[in-house]
């Protein structure tokens, strides 16, 4: 049975994204737009690609949330609970590209970014959206009583998490061992509001690290890892898009290249978007772009005493509304990879 859905926030990079793949989902018969700044414009007015292929009006926000079956927030951090309450006071699912519904713990929350939950018993009924590792929990709550709310992974944690996640599920760290995540994001990832730091001058032909010991995806990928010990950096690089996440995990004890990459494609062989790389391929952005594909490579250092894991991902498909797709599908029961299937764009 086809679906209607609303984005909030489609006038942003997430938004827009989630309109670029839903406008032509298989299941989704009717699309409404919300828009906090943009509102009364026609979609392809603010993005004109969608010239004679979307009209679609942007609405106020409040008004989307009618006569829809699934919500899609992409708005800030902090934005979100207000209209998460109206889809949960009318059981519609409420998927959210914002942090705001990735902790468990509030005062997580509170710490990295900066204020209270404002709806709190909201998060009772929410869940950690990255299927990779969440499935289940995904399927449990949409067959509950009360419409799931998904708190949608953030980009950076999306591709270290999947990187990382058959390492320490085989236990092949070494307890109490600092694992290491550098990681590098298209301008994409810093969203559609000027900042300087994304200025074409600034950002072109220069790569640069920020927020250095401190980003706020710190303590979701630490989470999402068991809370180990971890060191994150992030790094801006002059592309439209893509994630590239370079991954150190010192051993517990040696294991061969092979049997890694072994371990990895078992671990993966059912996921329908996570490829590991065969042997002398090294993961890079070029072959997921546009695609809801994390790309994954295993190698081992010099002394073969570190697991060194490359993985790759869209960070405005897989790290964001591709990912959103994907959970909406799992929702609903739909094929998982049900609008999700573009071959990626080489070039």
């Amino acid at each position: 049975m086809s679906k209607r859905a609303a984005i909030i926030g489609a006038s942003g990079y997430g938004g827009v994204e989630l309109v670029r793949i839903l406008a032509r989902h298989p299941q989704i018969s009717e699309l409404k737009l919300g828009s906090r700044g943009s509102s009364g414009k026609k979609i392809a007015e603010v993005y004109p690609n969608f010239t004679k292929l979307l009209n679609n009006q942007l609405l106020d926000p409040e008004e989307v949330i009618n006569d829809v079956d699934i919500v899609f927030s992409a708005l800030p951090n902090g934005l979100a609970e207000q209209y998460a309450a109206l889809a949960s006071g009318k059981n519609i699912p409420f998927i959210d590209l914002s942090a705001d519904f990735r902790f468990a713990d509030e005062e997580i929350y509170k710490e990295w970014y900066g204020s209270p939950y404002k709806e709190p018993l909201l998060h009772e009924h929410s869940v950690y959206g990255l299927p990779e590792m969440n499935r289940e929990k995904i399927k449990k709550m949409a067959a509950g009583e009360k419409a799931p709310i998904i708190g949608n992974p953030g980009c950076y944690p999306t591709a270290s998490t999947l990187g990382a996640l058959p390492a320490l599920k085989h236990h092949l760290n070494a307890p109490g061992a600092t694992i290491i995540f550098d990681a590098a994001s298209g301008i994409t990832g810093g969203g559609r509001e000027p900042q300087r730091s994304f200025h074409f001058p600034e950002a072109n032909d220069s790569m640069t690290a920020y927020k250095v010991g401190a980003h706020r995806h710190t303590p979701e990928i630490q989470g999402n890892c068991g809370g180990i010990p971890i060191i994150f950096t992030p790094h801006l690089v002059p592309l439209n898009r893509g994630i590239l996440s370079t991954i150190y995990i010192p051993l517990k004890q040696p294991i061969a290249e092979d049997e890694a990459r072994g371990l990895y494609e078992n671990f993966y062989r059912n996921e329908p978007f996570v490829r590991v790389l065969p042997k002398g391929l090294v993961a890079a952005t070029g072959p997921v772009r546009r695609s809801n594909y994390c790309d994954i490579s295993v190698h081992l250092s010099y002394k073969k005493d570190v697991l060194i894991i490359i993985s790759a991902i869209d960070n405005m498909v897989k790290g964001a509304a591709g990912q959103a797709v994907q959970n909406m599908n799992i929702i609903f029961g739909f094929e998982e990879t049900a609008g999700l299937q573009e071959i990626p764009a080489l070039f």
